[in-house]
């Protein structure tokens, strides 16, 4: 059919991968963190508290100090592409372009921050994409994370008069070409340290032990991931242990167990002097990795009484991390996209 000449012009129907991951501040300084933190720690999601509680303690004690301790800690792990979070993030976003074929159009959005997941849809549907697919890279399921990545995107297509179409990804927490992944990453990076641990510690993000409580499955991926890992590396690690904890505790509620801190300063009196540490929850290397693991991690097990730390890269924009994440989008995407 002829479109007559004052018909606006329609760009040709695509399907749109959108990858999202947590967020950052645009900056390694205290206000850009204020900015972050405000929108992140207000997410009924993240903190469920009452907000006529929550509000005043968040912006009294928090945002007039953690700003400031947060921004020393970005300080030490930015890069010139900005926060590793936001680079790595891009960089698998850019590594996938044209891998679904060209009618195939991969963007990324941070669900807190720049650039938000609002912009990029709106975005995605000016380039045509009738089908989009959301694809929050978390592995294993949380509220606090995958539910809330969803939320904001629902949230834009409700105010939409035309919608898109539109899939999600779901946790992929033991999905063998995940565990695959995780298996040839940390076997590679083992291979090439100096050193051979004597355990290695899988260090998942924690949450509060309320949310297994209120049925969130988090606690129970993160668990299996961690099995499955140990089942795959056996061979490797040869009657060395695997060992699960939890990372990053905030405020005095009880958090999951054990805790990563807690853990690595008691391992060296077991006789665990070396240690590998790998974050299998995180699809990209950002502050709580480079910062709070591979550096205050390793202050902590050597004042403890270790001989050798080491922390393992996430999959990242690895050819093996992004061989991962082509596999498993693309299932998602059958019926859509023809596989390449």
């Amino acid at each position: 059919m002829t479109l007559p000449n004052s018909h606006p012009a329609i760009p040709a129907p695509r399907v749109g991968v959108l990858l999202i991951n947590l967020g950052t501040p645009d900056a390694a300084e205290p206000r850009a963190v204020r900015r972050y933190l405000t929108e992140f720690l207000s997410d009924r999601r993240v903190v469920e508290i009452p907000q006529i509680v929550w509000q005043p303690i968040l912006r009294g004690a928090i945002l007039t100090t953690r700003p400031k301790k947060s921004a020393h800690a970005y300080r030490q792990v930015w890069t010139e592409g900005g926060s590793p979070l936001a680079a790595v993030t891009r960089a698998q976003s850019e590594a996938l372009a044209g891998a679904f074929g060209e009618a195939v159009l991969v963007d990324w959005a941070m669900r807190y921050g720049r650039p938000s997941i609002g912009d990029r849809l709106t975005a995605m549907q000016a380039a045509g994409c009738e089908r989009i697919l959301l694809a929050p890279l978390y592995p294993q399921y949380c509220a606090a994370t995958t539910a809330t990545a969803n939320d904001k995107a629902f949230a834009h297509l409700a105010a939409l008069r035309w919608q898109p179409a539109i899939r999600t990804l779901p946790p992929y927490y033991d999905h063998p070409v995940y565990i695959d992944a995780l298996k040839a990453s940390v076997e590679e990076q083992l291979a090439a340290l100096p050193f051979t641990p004597d355990a290695v510690l899988a260090s998942f993000h924690g949450m509060p032990q309320r949310t297994l409580q209120l049925g969130d499955p988090y606690h129970c991926h993160c668990r299996k991931t961690g099995r499955l890992l140990a089942e795959a590396l056996a061979p490797t690690l040869a009657g060395r242990e695997l060992l699960v904890s939890f990372q990053s505790r905030f405020g005095r509620a009880k958090w999951l167990e054990p805790a990563t801190d807690t853990m690595l300063a008691a391992l060296p009196a077991r006789g665990v002097k070396k240690v590998a540490i790998v974050a299998p929850g995180f699809s990209a290397d950002c502050v709580e990795t480079l910062e709070e693991l591979a550096i205050r991690g390793r202050e902590t097990f050597l004042d403890a009484g270790g001989e050798a730390f080491a922390a393992l890269e996430c999959l990242n924009a690895s050819p093996t991390g992004i061989a991962m994440l082509r596999s498993i989008l693309a299932q998602e995407l059958a019926g859509w996209v023809d596989a390449p």
